[in-house]
């Protein structure tokens, strides 16, 4: 809002009550909700300067603020992501019954490229696998054979779960059961989603901690799956993603194509590929939209196209009258 003018009591009610919304029903984080305040302050702020407010915007001057933006040097990517905003608030005023209408509803976003996921290639996984796996054989000490358990334990679980890092490196040490087949892990906004756990994942994470058991021997067992192999106990992100670096570049795939968040990619593109519906990988990624998942779309493009080739029945050459 202006700084000049106060901001109506009408719009502070309808922003807070908003705002404890995406905060209570959808579990928006501090900082999101910090994003979507600025955000629709702006806007609302706009709307003020031509005598109007969020109760009574229409579309006309929804993309007059869009034009601004626009003006103002923002680039699509953000104006997208204050629209994104906006529009959640006025869905909100609408299903309140505080307007009769959703002018959002019909205001197209800004254009923009879309920013693929890097994305590395079934037999690249297969290579970084069987890279980190011949590691265990060379390893000359124990300490080493641990530290090279570990991060096989580590990629096979990820490849087989797609979790964010920061969720597998908070896995309890209770995902060692030998008969535990599902995880329940607690993602973003502290929902809880079941992810698998393959064969291949269970057979590296008993060997791991078998491993680990001889190297502790009686002293008792951390709470996290896969601790540090130092003092601390608790595995960074951070050194996770250095180890996956050094793995990639002796497997020889250059090292800044790799990363935790590129083999989570890597888990959900492979699945499409291989058939997977799109809802259920957006659950497995513990997506809250399936717009977010949406950016594997691209991947199903030579799926789709084979599929209509194969099964359409106009689609064979010389059946499609002139």
């Amino acid at each position: 809002m202006d700084r000049e003018s106060p901001a109506p009591p009408a719009f502070l009610s309808d922003l807070e009550s908003f705002l404890e919304m995406m905060s209570a029903e959808r579990g928006a984080s501090p900082n999101t909700l910090s994003s979507y305040r600025r955000d629709i302050e702006d806007y609302a702020g706009f709307l003020a300067r031509r005598r109007s407010n969020v109760r009574s915007a229409d579309a006309a001057q929804l993309r007059a603020y869009l034009a601004e933006l626009e003006a103002r040097g923002f680039a699509a990517s953000s104006a997208a992501r204050r629209l994104s905003a906006i529009r959640q608030l006025h869905r909100f005023l609408f299903a309140e019954g505080i307007r009769k209408d959703d002018p959002s509803g019909i205001i197209a976003g800004p254009k923009r490229k879309p920013a693929l996921p890097k994305i590395m290639s079934e037999a690249e996984v297969d290579r970084l696998l069987e890279t980190a796996e011949a590691a265990i054989g060379r390893a000359e000490t124990p300490a080493a054979a641990l530290k090279a358990a570990r991060l096989v334990a580590l990629l096979e679980t990820l490849y087989a779960s797609g979790l964010r890092v920061s969720e597998l490196v908070a896995l309890p040490a209770s995902a060692a059961r030998p008969d535990l087949r599902m995880l329940m892990v607690r993602g973003k906004g502290g929902k809880e989603r079941v992810v698998p756990l393959t064969a291949r994942a269970r057979e590296a994470i008993a060997r791991f901690m078998a491993l680990r058991r001889a190297a502790e021997g009686d002293r008792p067992a951390g709470p996290w799956l896969f601790p540090a192999i130092s003092e601390s106990g608790t595995l960074t992100r951070q050194a996770f993603a250095r180890e996956m670096k050094e793995l990639a570049s002796a497997a020889g795939i250059k090292p800044e194509r790799i990363s935790p968040h590129v083999l989570r990619h890597a888990f959900a593109s492979h699945l499409l590929q291989n058939g997977a519906d799109l809802r259920i990988v957006q659950q497995l990624l513990g997506h809250a939209d399936i717009s977010t998942t949406q950016i594997y779309t691209h991947v199903l493009e030579d799926r789709l196209r084979s599929l209509v080739t194969d099964h359409h029945p106009l689609a064979r050459a010389g059946e499609i009258d002139a």
